[in-house]
């Protein structure tokens, strides 16, 4: 064991007692020990010295702070300044076919030429540009290419705030500047400080301003080693992007394409199965996110139905023009052989989230349970565990991505769409369900072309101020305008018009009243109220009979309305800084099987109501709710 990876707390504890067992607790425990004769007195004696050499380590002890707050953050910045996050995941399961193979010998050519600071990778969207510059990321910082390997996904509308903030995490910098100017400049110095980088840029679409991030300019970045690797599906990008290397990445061999295909499908015994199924593969084009994705939707099948397979391969039009459709048909396939309606409709409602957005499994599943998925589950615990099922056979199928983040020490279970199989999924939902997606556009007005036809509606990260009169869309299930900052008012009628709304998000919003048309959603079964901080008045929520999930992240009024939600199953006021919980409200829930109050570690995220009980300040004898209504709920 190495001195430098010890890292010693004395918690509530002398160093000096540790270090030499002279006195107090270690004193007696040892003094036991070799009374009870139960270990061999060498042994005792190796206890001891290795207690104290840990206590000769330079570590923290608790009485040195005045809180544990600050005792947590000297220690998490220590950590930050000398443990880097490795920018690039394992890549253990990679395999490299002949074109990954000469792709990737090409950059790493390129990554150890010194003359070449900018390399860029482009090829068709599902070709696996993406896991390849993964691997050559992790081989360049194990070679001792690169001392740090940072990646942050770009996408076609840049979020740079949060590109920002993704390299400035791998790289353990704290970016504390408000404004994005300010973070970018930051960011720079701190590339510039260090040695070695590797920051990967990953799925550019055009032209990207490299000091609006925080990465310095290519002669900067030369004079301290280091590089930009980027992936695109366009040369021209390569090109504007002024990389004095740009290599193609191409779809696989026929003889690769089997290869993949059945090492993700099955062996195939008869010679008339082997030819359909070759069918089958060549119809994936050398695609490996078609080929994984079609061979795993049809593993376990008969004939029968991988020669209807086939045949509906051969006959698809081509949806995506700039990748001929490939990719498209055969997620579509692949999307089609999933087991029943609740597994489709959990992976549509991913398409609603923006582009590259890690999304949350936990919100995936409260707009699940709302929209009236996993009906046939007795409890919300048991339905939990049928989501997870679904998530875990989507990901295995190819269509959903592993994207868990954390939040200091709290893991944040999340999923991700490729780019490609997220926009086959917006045609699926278009076509088949009628969802308008337009999260993260950066749209100013209300949709022009919002029908009454639609069931979902994705408004979320944009910039529109002014929501028409009336929602004049009959089938709506599910409303998304969470993160839309300039909506500071909803007009009174907005929710008058019918309508089957059963999911609605105005969490990020500025809004400071409901309006009086929300006693129209008599249907509605989610309801998601996060960090309106501006809001006063929540009274109308009392109006809906049927809510079964209510979260009200980081607000701070906890009305007694929320006593007659009878039907409440989930109630989340994690970070509610409220003052007052009327007595017998929460008793009167007695559905209620999920009740959140804290949910996170970090403080700003803790439910700071410590009133139990107690007289509520300028209310006579009015009293806040008892704990003991909170342990009387009786779980389904």
């Amino acid at each position: 064991m190495e001195d430098n990876r010890i890292l010693p707390l004395f918690y509530h504890v002398d160093p000096t007692d540790v270090r030499y067992q002279k006195k107090g607790n270690f004193k007696k425990a040892f003094s036991k020990h070799v009374k009870s004769g139960r270990h061999q007195s060498e042994k005792v004696k190796e206890w001891q010295a290795g207690l104290n050499k840990v206590a000769n380590i330079s570590g923290w002890n608790t009485n040195d702070h005045k809180t544990h707050k600050e005792l947590v953050d000297v220690i998490g910045e220590f950590l930050r300044s000398k443990i880097v996050t490795d920018g690039i995941e394992s890549t253990g399961d990679f395999q490299a076919f002949e074109a990954t193979r000469k792709a990737m010998d090409k950059v790493m050519k390129a990554l150890e030429d010194e003359e070449v600071i900018a390399v860029g990778v482009y090829g068709m969207g599902g070709v696996g540009k993406t896991t390849m510059v993964k691997h050559v990321g992790a081989h360049a910082r194990k070679s001792g290419i690169f001392e740090h390997v940072i990646m942050g996904i770009v996408s076609q509308r840049p979020d740079y705030r949060k590109i920002q903030g993704t390299l400035a995490d791998l790289l353990g910098l704290i970016l504390e500047e408000e404004t994005e100017v300010g973070r970018a400049a930051s960011l720079s110095e701190e590339i510039k400080k260090r040695n070695k980088i590797l920051v990967i840029l990953d799925d550019v679409w055009e032209r990207v301003d490299l000091s609006r991030i925080g990465i310095p300019s290519y002669k900067e970045l030369q004079k301290c080693n280091s590089k930009v690797l980027l992936t695109t599906r366009r040369w021209n990008v390569c090109h504007v992007m002024e990389c004095q290397e740009k290599i193609t990445l191409n779809v696989l061999s026929k003889k690769d394409s089997w290869a993949l295909f059945v090492r993700n499908a099955r062996s195939f015994e008869s010679t008339t199965f082997k030819g359909v199924a070759k069918k089958v593969a060549r119809e994936c084009r050398g695609l490996p996110i078609a080929l994984i994705a079609v061979a795993r939707a049809l593993g376990d099948k008969e004939l029968v139905e991988w020669k209807r397979a086939a045949r509906a391969l051969e006959m698809s039009q081509f949806a995506n023009p700039d990748d001929h459709g490939e990719a498209s048909k055969c997620i579509k396939l692949s999307y089609h052989y999933l087991k029943d309606d609740d597994y489709k409709s959990y992976f549509l409602l991913c398409c609603l989230f923006p582009e590259d957005f890690d999304i949350p499994i936990e919100e995936l599943f409260r707009y699940a349970i709302g929209k009236g998925l996993f009906r046939d589950a007795d409890t919300l615990e048991e339905a939990r565990e049928k989501a997870d099922s679904v998530a875990a056979h989507l990901k295995h199928s190819c269509l959903l991505l592993d994207a868990d983040r954390f939040r200091r020490t709290e893991r944040i279970r999340c999923v991700r769409m490729h780019d490609v199989v997220r926009d086959t999924a917006i045609q699926i939902a278009q076509s088949d369900d009628g969802f308008l997606v337009k999260a993260g556009r950066g749209l100013e007005d209300w949709p022009r072309q919002l029908h009454r036809g639609y069931s979902a509606v994705s408004l979320i990260r944009n910039r529109i101020s002014k929501l028409p009169e009336r929602l004049a869309c009959p089938k709506l299930q599910v409303l998304l305008l969470n993160h839309i900052g300039s909506i500071t008012r909803i007009p009174e009628t907005f929710f008058q018009s019918p309508n089957e709304l059963r999911v609605l998000n105005l969490s990020y919003t500025n809004i400071s009243l409901l309006p009086q048309s929300f006693s129209f959603l008599t249907n509605l079964r989610a309801l998601h109220l996060d960090r309106c901080e501006k809001l006063i008045d929540i009274s109308m929520i009392g109006k809906l009979k049927k809510l079964e999930i209510l979260s009200m992240i980081r607000n701070s009024h906890f009305p007694r309305e929320i006593g007659g939600l009878t039907n409440l199953k989930i109630l989340d006021i994690t970070g509610t800084s409220v003052d007052q919980i009327p007595s017998k409200v929460i008793s009167k829930l007695h559905n209620l099987e999920e009740l959140y109050m804290n949910g996170s570690e970090d403080s700003y995220l803790q439910c700071r109501f410590c009133e139990w009980g107690r007289k509520v300040k300028g209310e006579g004898e009015e009293t806040n709710a008892g704990f003991d209504e909170v342990t009387s709920l009786v779980y389904p």
